[in-house]
């Protein structure tokens, strides 16, 4: 429900949310998806993909009148081709109720980027909220509630104040990530020439990594192009529990990188977790199209893509999470806490 936040910020009076709560086969949203209603028609959000969008519309406007939540089920239909339902074949449960000051409060929450728990009971659609510390990013359903943690947005590290990093920053923001762009050089490193990061970073990358807080859904790219920054920094990187560390270059770049990392003592287990040359092979050549074949590699490795077409391949398009039934969040819990700043120094942040 989170990516409603700011669409339903300026909503005023009572509104309905309907929230997936069970995930069966194959089906384009995962649970903790969520629509949101207004009584004067306005809608944002998507429980299916536009499956049953309409449905859910309509069983929304039912909820507002009489203040009572349903759940509802979904599911594809052999019989009739344009009955309401999943044309993929897959199963969903929607649970539709009005808002309560819990989900508001959690909704702002989410917005000042504070980690939040919001736990909803899917017969009385009462709530409560929690702001921990930290928390891990998930939705699942337990005994009879809907859990959802949402902690904050996952980080997209750029390393180096090139074009690229420019492109690749609004990929990142699409993708929903809070994004440094980090150089060492002041002029370079401006908000204005990247004005789609959260936070642009004066300081050695190296020395901006080893004193940041990084966590399993941390992404790194390396685009500086420059050993005396490349190579400490992915000495550092790679020895960090981040989600994924990528580098830009050459083919003839990147052996020439890995010769001066094995230099430096960095083990063979460590150098097999560098994607380089980054990004997938999609005969990108802007800046642009460089960015999103790096976004591309990113979603691949935290969802467990193969990055192949989807026509070359026969197995399913949402894969099935070990855990359950429901679609995967390939969330880790391991965290590495930020480490002690260089005494004497100071890294200039400029945040947007």
């Amino acid at each position: 429900m989170r990516e409603l936040a700011s669409d339903v910020a300026d909503w005023e009076g009572p509104f309905a949310v309907a929230s997936v709560v069970a995930v069966r086969g194959s089906a384009p949203r995962e649970v903790g998806a969520a629509l949101a209603v207004h009584p004067d028609g306005r809608v944002v959000g998507s429980v299916s993909g536009g499956c049953v969008e309409g449905a859910v519309y309509e069983l929304a406007l039912s909820v507002l009148e009489t203040g009572t939540p349903q759940l509802a089920r979904f599911g594809y239909s052999a019989e009739d081709a344009f009955a309401v339902g999943l044309t993929c074949g897959g199963e969903l449960e929607v649970f539709v109720q009005v808002v309560t000051p819990e989900i508001r409060s959690a909704l702002q929450a989410s917005l000042d980027g504070r980690p939040v728990v919001l736990t909803r009971s899917l017969e009385t659609g009462s709530c409560e909220v929690a702001f921990p510390s930290y928390a891990v990013s998930r939705s699942s359903v337990v005994d009879g509630r809907l859990v959802e943690s949402w902690g904050t947005a996952p980080r997209l590290l750029v390393f180096g104040a090139i074009d690229y990093a420019a492109a690749l920053a609004r990929q990142g923001k699409l993708l929903g990530y809070h994004v440094t762009v980090c150089d060492a050089r002041p002029v370079f490193a401006t908000p204005e020439r990247f004005p789609a990061a959260d936070e642009v970073v004066v300081d050695w990358p190296h020395r901006y990594l080893a004193s940041t807080p990084v966590d399993p859904d941390t992404a790194v790219c390396v685009l500086t192009h420059d050993p005396k920054f490349d190579v400490p920094l992915l000495k550092e990187a790679l020895r960090l529990p981040v989600g994924f560390v990528g580098a830009l270059g050459s083919r003839r770049t990147h052996l020439d990188r890995l010769a001066r990392l094995r230099a430096e003592g960095v083990t063979e287990a460590e150098l097999a977790r560098l994607r380089s040359p980054i990004g997938l092979d999609l005969g990108a050549r802007t800046p642009e199209e460089t960015a999103v074949s790096i976004a591309a590699e990113i979603i691949a490795v935290r969802r467990g893509g193969g990055g192949l077409p989807l026509t070359t391949t026969d197995t399913p398009i949402h894969k099935e999470d070990p855990n359950g039934p429901d679609l995967p969040q390939r969330r880790r819990d391991a965290w590495r806490p930020a480490a002690p700043p260089v005494a004497g120094h100071a890294p200039v942040v400029c945040r947007a």
